[in-house]
């Protein structure tokens, strides 16, 4: 009886995913894919040739939370500033393609649209091309992203918003100040996947999701990882400093741990990763931060947060390239699990 109702509270839980609106505000990307054969080493140096075969564009960066988002049956709503450019037209494209709402992107003349250029030769990556811009949005670009966020907030009941930040200049400190403020008086849940530029600005959110590296980093402090003290007492330090809920820590082959305080005590639980054939890690980060800031507007415990998100981001490593979560197939998981 336990067990059927453990996998009811899932089931049920992943339907109502289908109900939420997320906004996504961050750095987005085109990632685009140069497939091919090598066969032989170029003659003018000791590298390999790549006969092309095939090319893809996917969606990057704030847009793979969004895909993720979307996967899971809720609705995303990304914010963010793109080039007026080539790359600009063909992001937007994706978009419309993937049916995600174009309405949050900005179009900016001062900028270019970041594109990620993968080189695969015999389905193993050998290279990556960035074309980017990192400065800061200029004023302008600042204030429409800001103007047109707040419409957004004013028509639409948004469930949770997460910050996704690369740090190529979209998300900035007052930016970042601005939202939280509105987000705060609307009672909406706030997610951070951070980067080191802005890692202590998002002071006041309820969960932030550094890895172990950003994390290290952004206390300043080194520890071995199977230090679970230091481990602790970083992620408690970190949480208090930024006077947030949760600090869900990933911990990559470890698993996650997820920190946090209630009217009684500190808590602090771990989660080991799962056993599985990893092919590629890019984008897990993506689906980690994706379910769980939707099991966080779902107000969920911090086990049920930690759990599934951490078998989320370990399924699409299984995953050549960037690739959004299959519901389905984590749902499968979770309750084979149980």
């Amino acid at each position: 009886m336990v067990f059927m109702d453990k996998q009811s509270n899932y089931k049920r839980l992943f339907e109502d995913f289908n109900k939420l609106s997320i906004m996504i505000i961050g750095d987005v990307m085109v990632d685009s894919y140069l497939w091919g054969k090598v066969e032989r080493i170029s003659p003018e140096a000791p590298i390999p040739i790549v006969a092309l075969r095939k090319r893809e564009n996917r969606m990057g960066g704030a847009a793979n939370v969004a895909m993720n988002i979307k996967s899971m049956g809720a609705k995303p709503v990304l914010c963010s500033v793109i080039g007026k450019d080539d790359k600009g037209a063909t992001f937007l494209e994706l978009l419309k393609k993937e049916k995600i709402p174009t309405y949050g992107i900005i179009q900016s003349t001062k900028r270019i649209t970041t594109t990620k250029f993968r080189i695969f030769g015999n389905s193993t990556q050998m290279l990556r091309v960035d074309e980017e811009v990192d400065e800061d949005l200029s004023e302008n670009d600042r204030e429409d992203i800001l103007s047109n966020i707040d419409k957004i907030l004013s028509r639409e009941k948004i469930d949770g918003i997460i910050f996704q930040d690369y740090n190529k200049g979209v998300l900035n400190s007052s930016l970042i100040k601005e939202v939280i403020d509105r987000a705060t008086q609307l009672n909406i849940p706030m997610a951070v996947d951070p980067k080191k530029k802005n890692f202590y600005d998002f002071t006041g959110v309820t969960l932030f999701k550094p890895n172990l590296k950003e994390l290290k980093e952004g206390m300043k402090v080194e520890f071995d990882q199977n230090n679970r003290e230091l481990l602790i007492s970083a992620a408690q330090t970190l949480r208090e400093k930024l006077n947030c809920k949760y600090i869900l820590a990933t911990l990559s082959e470890m698993g996650v741990m997820i920190s946090m305080k209630d009217a009684l005590d500190e808590k602090n639980i771990f989660i080991p990763a799962h056993v599985r054939f990893i092919s590629d890690v890019s984008g897990a980060g993506d689906t980690v931060i994706s379910v769980a800031a939707l099991c966080l507007a779902q107000n969920r415990s911090p086990y049920e947060l930690a759990y599934i998100s951490n078998l989320a981001g370990g399924l699409v490593c299984e995953e050549v390239g960037v690739a959004p979560i299959n519901k389905d197939k984590l749902l499968k998981e979770v309750l084979a699990l149980l």
